[in-house]
């Protein structure tokens, strides 16, 4: 319910104690807010701290799965290269017999 004109202007006739009380009030709002404000700031670092790191995390994976990839064929290659030779001296051996 609004206050009328004449109730409104006794309201702001406040006390110096209540106009203390409502500074004082005003002050730790104040410093509440900062300390919020100091919060989210610190969030906003540590997200963009987290997403860089993941960043680097599926960078560095890839690379991974890229060195994967290669030792698999190397492996398939030396394999293949070991089957070679067992053939070859195989067959000298049993030349040479």
């Amino acid at each position: 319910m609004p206050l009328k004109k004449s109730d409104m202007s006794t309201e702001t006739q406040n006390s110096p104690k209540d106009i203390h009380e409502l500074i004082k009030s005003v002050n730790q709002l104040t410093q509440r807010i900062d300390r919020l404000l100091t919060l989210f700031e610190q969030a906003a670092k540590h997200i963009d701290e987290v997403e860089s790191t993941e960043a680097k995390i599926s960078n560095l994976s890839s690379r991974l799965d890229s060195l994967l990839e290669q030792n698999k064929a190397i492996a398939q290659g030396l394999i293949l290269l070991e089957k070679y030779v067992r053939g070859k001296t195989g067959l000298q051996k049993e030349m040479s017999q």
